[in-house]
């Protein structure tokens, strides 16, 4: 394979010189790992772990640093400079990362946060980055399921709630009224297939669905709680979501759900004050 940019690859030590380890393949291809990022105690012939990409002089070079993002990847990174080429992005790595004029969604600012994407030109074999995310997400042949668990990115906020990159490769939405912790743009979270609309559009849940109502995770999590209170906590399903989650770390949904269950189980009272364990101390 050849030495892909943008990318870590596992590659071979082939020399020391003067100004660092040249690193190869299995293609003859080598590229520079400089002095100061070189392992000590390493002998040609060891195989190490880089990250490459492309230095100021467009050279691939190797670096032991890890980057902010990776290709065909996700991230908020900062906006460090504007010129008339393009902004610039913090990426973590010596040489910043450009975003061109046409890849902007919206003009970038100089110490602005965006969410971006790592692509590469395939004329060039430059890395770039693009704030126009919805480009490279599609909902048209969808690889997942309702209920199924999947890594999201927090994409933007909009009037229903915030949009969402799933699984690095669908679009998806998660609605203001089901949100009950602080998230933000860039955020990396567990989310779960809610609903798959007629149109494919995804809707996401924060928290699992579909638990059988006796075998709720919840049920246990509210009974250890009631545990550590020495029996009692004054939050009943007329409490407001944001105290029921600061509590418990759930909805009031999944709250009012758990706590149905337990009272059928009798293992709970539910007063106006609150809900009183029935189990022994």
């Amino acid at each position: 394979m050849v030495i892909e940019i943008g990318k870590f690859n596992e590659l071979e030590i082939l020399r020391h010189t003067s100004v660092g380890l040249y690193l190869g393949d299995n293609t003859g291809e080598d590229v520079l790992l400089p002095n100061k990022y070189c392992p000590e105690n390493v002998e040609q012939g060891d195989k190490i772990r880089v990250f490459v990409y492309r230095d100021h002089e467009e050279r691939k070079v190797a670096t032991n640093l890890t980057p902010k993002i990776a290709l065909n990847d996700f991230a908020r990174l900062k906006v460090t400079a504007t010129t008339n080429v393009g902004a610039f992005l913090d990426w973590g790595l010596e040489k910043d990362l450009m975003v061109p004029f046409n890849e902007q969604q919206h003009k970038m600012e100089e110490g602005q946060w965006y969410l971006v994407y790592l692509n590469i030109d395939k004329k060039t074999d430059r890395l770039y980055a693009s704030s126009k995310i919805d480009k490279f997400l599609q909902n048209e042949s969808l690889t997942v399921a309702v209920g199924d668990e999947v890594d999201i990115i927090v994409m933007q906020k909009t009037d229903l709630g915030y949009s969402v990159v799933v699984n690095k490769v669908h679009k998806g939405l998660v609605f203001e009224n089901e949100i009950f912790k602080p998230i933000k743009v860039g955020d990396r979270l567990k989310g779960f297939v809610k609903k798959i609309r007629e149109d494919n559009k995804i809707d996401i849940s924060l928290q699992p669905i579909g638990y059988d109502k006796f075998n709720d995770p919840n049920c246990e999590i509210i009974q250890n709680k009631l545990l550590k209170s020495k029996g009692f906590i004054p939050i009943t399903d007329n409490s407001s979501p944001e105290k029921i989650y600061a509590a418990f770390g759930m909805s009031k949904k999944a709250f009012k759900k758990a706590i149905g269950a337990l009272y059928k189980q009798r293992k709970i009272s539910i007063t106006p004050e609150g809900i009183q364990s029935n189990q022994p101390a």
